[in-house]
């Protein structure tokens, strides 16, 4: 099992929504969770407001050659040297693979060793525990919580440190 970021495109977002799954797990409201809907033209709208910003850096996860996430390094701040990190995964059948974690190292690496960054931010709902094991696993620390959030983040020397940071390059 190796997976493989690749920057997004408006083609691998097509391919990934098409087949999406919301995950009730990201929804401390339950009446805010919809069935995911595939709409050619919200796919399109996202793309043009999401992807192409220079404060982001947005990959799909592939496994050969299939979208099966996206991972989103966000709120780039050069001169802070930080960011935020946040990951989706298509559907039920891709999660529990160790794909999270691996794209998660995968990004980690890019956000020290191509951006220079010291710190990656990162938040999970609550609820959302696989979220947070996968957090802790990589290395990220809770910082603080209220009631939707825990809020995490990794330091780039600890990151070095970790264990996580032998896992085979991608």
């Amino acid at each position: 099992m190796s997976i493989f970021l690749q920057e997004a495109t408006r083609e691998l977002l097509h391919r990934y929504y098409k087949d999406f799954e919301s995950d009730p797990d990201i929804f401390m409201d339950m009446e805010q969770f919809h069935p995911y809907q595939y709409d050619v033209e919200r796919v399109d709208a996202y793309c043009e407001a999401k992807v192409f910003r220079s404060d982001r850096k947005v990959f799909m996860i592939m496994d050969d050659t299939a979208p099966v996430g996206e991972l989103l390094l966000k709120n780039i701040d050069l001169e802070k040297g930080q960011c935020e990190l946040s990951i989706h995964l298509q559907r039920d059948e891709v999660k529990n693979r160790g794909f999270g974690t691996q794209a998660e190292i995968l990004a980690l690496r890019y956000a020290f060793e191509v951006f220079k960054l010291n710190t990656v931010y990162a938040g999970s709902v609550q609820k959302n525990a696989r979220s947070q094991h996968v957090l802790e696993k990589v290395g990220f620390v809770l910082m603080k919580e209220d009631d939707i959030f825990k809020y995490y983040k990794i330091e780039e020397m600890n990151f070095r440190k970790s264990s996580v940071t032998r896992f085979r390059r991608v």
